[in-house]
């Protein structure tokens, strides 16, 4: 792969929800994530392995780009998350809101085998 390519696949990854759609996020750490507008989020614990574990999926609405980069910064260090996947391509709140119950729902099944297998 051309190390650009490398690059982009690093920074995105595209999540399925429960309808089968997938959507796009892109990849911060949760320490150098900027602020960003109202959005959809995962909070994801990758290993030393590179495995993803879903902690959180959620959704940011304040006005104040800020204010939704110190909740997401709060809720990720409480659930020991080491990176935020974020999707902001949603057009309004309330296809936000189908956004994040679809995302939560298609994450769930993996979230509970983790839980199960240890992780």
């Amino acid at each position: 792969m051309l190390d650009g390519a490398a690059d982009i696949a690093e920074r995105f990854h595209f999540w399925s929800g429960a309808s089968g759609r997938r959507y796009v996020h892109t990849i911060y750490s949760l320490v150098e994530c900027p602020a960003i507008p109202a959005g959809n989020y995962i909070l994801v614990h990758r290993d030393a392995h590179d495995r993803q574990l879903v902690l959180a999926v959620g959704r940011v609405g304040h006005s104040a780009a800020s204010l939704n980069l110190a909740e997401i910064r709060r809720r990720g260090a409480e659930l020991g998350a080491n990176e935020v996947h974020v999707h902001l391509l949603a057009p309004n709140a309330k296809l936000s809101r189908l956004i994040e119950t679809d995302l939560r729902s298609g994450q769930c099944s993996g979230i509970v085998a983790s839980l199960a297998a240890g992780m």
